[in-house]
């Protein structure tokens, strides 16, 4: 099965808890994830050309790259659930999407505030993570 992979702010809680609720979401695992600091995040970055002010969330995918809402919406689209209807969020004019998207990611770590150590997944999870624990 091909993959996708979802980059993220292993800083932020909020990101944190993204990657849980796309976790446990994926019943399929098509996602697999890094942290935007590590290593093979910063790799994955440089390879796919991630503009450097991208600090939240990334979604490679076909060998492409999408950020901001496109990444949240073509995520949403794999989630099971009734989460696969925010995808049709994508004919809203991109501005307002990311506009919306930038006002959450610019305030996550005021409001959600930043971890202090990154959670430990079980054995069955981490195998879907890059980087290395």
């Amino acid at each position: 099965m091909e993959h996708a992979i979802v980059l993220f702010d292993g800083d932020c809680n909020f990101c944190d808890s993204s990657v849980q609720f796309i976790i446990n979401h994926d019943p399929a695992g098509y996602f697999q994830f890094a942290s935007l600091q590590s290593e093979i995040g910063q790799e994955l970055s440089q390879k796919h050309n991630v503009p450097d002010d991208v600090d939240s969330l990334v979604l490679i995918e076909g060998g492409e790259a999408y950020v901001k809402s496109e990444g949240a919406l073509k995520i949403s689209h794999h989630l099971t659930g009734l989460w696969k209807l925010a995808y049709h969020l994508q004919p809203f004019p991109r501005v307002l999407r990311d506009g919306a998207y930038d006002v959450i990611a610019k305030n996550r770590y005021k409001v959600f505030g930043k971890l202090d150590s990154c959670m430990l997944p079980p054995p069955h999870i981490r195998k879907r993570f890059l980087d290395q624990f």
